[in-house]
């Protein structure tokens, strides 16, 4: 069992959850309700609730960042769930199920989601003791490849962008870029991104982008390729897609 009280990973506040947002591709509001919970109230039918998700801290200045690199790792699967059209309150009951059955904490962040979540899942589809509603939810997530049940391409295709030690992520390849490789640890750069090509930090090069640098001369300053620093652009809304 990993120490994880005595492991930065868990403990150490590296990003606001706008940051993070950003960071994997998602509404700010949608991230918030995966880290505190949501209550939604309605005039003709009882009010639904749903519990946290994402692992948060308490920020160590109001208003800094919150979110420590679990947490982010973590909304990398909850952000595969939901480009792959499902929404967290269907399935928010197989997903509880397969937590416990991994049997650690974190289990979202954790190697064996990546390695038997999708078994897992199907064993909660056969569960008798689960509803029609949860089995059909954690059947949505998996497929039946080569005689085995693996997760949904979507889901899988995120999954593969996360590093793992033996037991917990370790680096996050950021989701909204394809061309440039871009990943966030809580070792390099205070966890904030940057390029793998050299290590140049995401922020500085969408801050020159903004400022109105020109892409070749960002490019030419940072030793970056010119289609990753492109890239960068066209995320932050600089050029047409």
């Amino acid at each position: 069992m990993v120490a994880t009280a005595d492991d930065v990973r868990f403990t150490v506040p590296l990003y606001t959850m706008a940051e993070a947002a950003r960071y994997l591709d998602v509404p700010t509001t949608t991230f918030g309700a995966w880290v505190k919970g949501y209550r939604r109230e309605f005039v003709d039918r009882p009010p639904v609730t749903g519990e946290a998700m994402i692992t948060g801290v308490e920020p160590e200045v109001r208003g800094g960042p919150s979110i420590p690199f679990v947490g982010l790792a973590e909304g990398m699967f909850l952000s595969a769930l939901r480009r792959a059209g499902m929404p967290l309150q269907q399935i928010r009951p197989a997903l509880e199920e397969v937590r416990t059955k991994i049997g650690v904490e974190h289990a979202l962040a954790s190697k064996r989601l990546y390695m038997a979540g999708a078994q897992l899942l199907w064993e909660v589809s056969r569960e008798e003791s689960v509803d029609d509603d949860t089995r059909h939810g954690a059947r949505e997530l998996i497929v039946l490849r080569d005689g085995q049940y693996v997760f949904s391409r979507v889901i899988e295709r995120y999954l593969q962008r996360i590093e793992y030690d033996d037991t917990y992520a370790r680096r996050v390849h950021l989701p909204k870029y394809e061309v440039a490789d871009i990943v966030a640890d809580p070792e390099t750069n205070f966890g904030r991104a940057y390029f793998t090509q050299n290590g140049t930090p995401l922020y500085v090069v969408q801050g020159l982008l903004k400022a109105g640098e020109a892409i070749e001369d960002v490019s030419g300053d940072f030793d970056l390729p010119v289609d990753q620093v492109t890239e960068v652009a066209q995320r932050e809304g600089l050029l047409a897609p």
